[in-house]
């Protein structure tokens, strides 16, 4: 039987612990198994009505056809609006391009600029993806380790060092998955000095901007706009998981070759759910509000449980994630996470590919009853 041979770039890809843990959880409740799922980062939150309602109307009236590769106007418009008002960023529709989910924005992004070789400076733990991606574009990740003990604070000097003569491009996120760290005023405005000093690219994944709980967002492009990619999207703010929109937004050069990627791979997202965005982005302040402070809620309890519990965890200042120390359950984090799995039926995600090594992630995204049971499950195991 003939087997096609894949490339060596698709064989060192590592797939998505996220996506494994969430797939393992699904094929055991198919199996009729009652097991609890904390390891998504989707709000249980359904999508705004006047959301929902905009897509209706795009329907009605036909908007179901192929738009512009970078999106149809009045998104990228809305989207330059909403960064004057939120973030007093001052960006054209030009400078903005609209993806299918804020994956994709990374993506091509970073196709975009490495060549093989090039290097990419990561604060860890990071997002499981982004490594990933660098290694497919070509290029090469370089960690630089925030310790647990002190806080996930990242020091710009530990960054300065990594920079090579092969360094392309320093990858932040803030407020963070896994770790809920929100990167305070003075480390986002050195980082962005850096890049100016170095002539480097500052990627922001600014994706969790509305989940901050007691600080303040600082949008890193405020200090240096043309060394600053922002990237952001629709899915956490605005519950929007499963419409894929993300977009970017920075120098005009390289989103223009962001676009030419994205014409020769996936074309334009999603003609209904851009006009569905346009109406969440224009105006969801009252559901903003709303999501932030049950999410709130459900982070004070599930932090106090927790270390209750004999599980050290500390407290985040945003997103909707904690990062749990599995140690006294066992040394290493993917046997803690098969245990809580299979012993105590909650599904988790262990550290490992976040480069949190004793941790796993832990998602409150979802409603109050189940956290109180799977805890009540995780305490049993215990």
């Amino acid at each position: 039987m003939f087997k096609a041979k894949l490339s060596q770039k698709i064989q060192a890809l590592k797939p998505s612990s996220t996506v494994a843990v969430t797939s393992r959880a699904l094929e055991l409740k198919r199996q009729g198994i009652d097991v609890i799922s904390m390891s998504v980062g989707e709000p249980d939150f359904d999508t705004p009505d006047h959301v929902k309602e905009a897509a209706y109307q795009a329907i009605r009236s036909g908007k179901t056809k192929y738009t512009p590769v970078n999106g149809i106007f009045e998104l990228r418009e809305v989207i330059s609006e909403k960064l004057l008002r939120e973030n007093g960023l001052t960006y054209t529709p030009e400078q903005v391009t609209v993806t299918s989910g804020g994956k994709q924005a990374l993506f091509n992004a970073l196709v975009a600029l490495i060549d093989p070789g090039d290097e990419v400076i990561i604060p860890a733990p990071f997002w499981v993806s982004y490594p990933e991606m660098v290694t497919f574009a070509g290029g090469v990740p370089v960690f630089v380790d925030t310790p647990a003990e002190e806080g996930y604070a990242l020091d710009p000097e530990k960054v300065r060092a990594a920079v090579t003569h092969r360094t392309v491009a320093i990858m932040i996120n803030s407020p963070s998955n896994p770790t809920g760290v929100v990167y305070p005023e003075a480390t986002i405005r050195a980082l962005v000095e850096l890049c100016v000093e170095k002539d480097l690219l500052l990627i922001t994944d600014e994706m969790y901007e509305h989940i901050i709980y007691d600080e303040k967002h600082v949008s890193a492009a405020t200090y240096g706009w043309d060394h600053v990619l922002t990237i952001n999207g629709a899915s956490k703010a605005y519950a929007m998981t499963g419409w894929r929109i993300g977009y970017a937004a920075g120098p005009e050069h390289l989103i223009k070759a962001m676009n030419a990627i994205q014409g020769q791979s996936t074309s334009n997202a999603n003609s209904v759910a851009q006009y569905a965005a346009l109406e969440a982005i224009r105006d969801s302040r009252q559901y903003i509000d709303f999501a932030r402070e049950k999410f709130r809620e459900r982070r004070d309890f599930i932090v106090s449980e927790l270390n209750h519990m004999g599980l050290p965890t500390p407290t985040p200042q945003g997103a909707f994630y904690v990062m749990v120390d599995t140690t006294s359950i066992h040394a290493d984090e993917i046997e803690a996470a098969r245990r809580i799995l299979d012993d105590a039926k909650v599904a988790v995600v262990p550290g490992t590919d976040f480069r949190a090594p004793g941790r796993i992630r832990i998602s409150y995204a979802t409603s109050m009853e189940n956290i109180q049971e799977a805890l009540r499950r995780i305490g049993t195991l215990l």
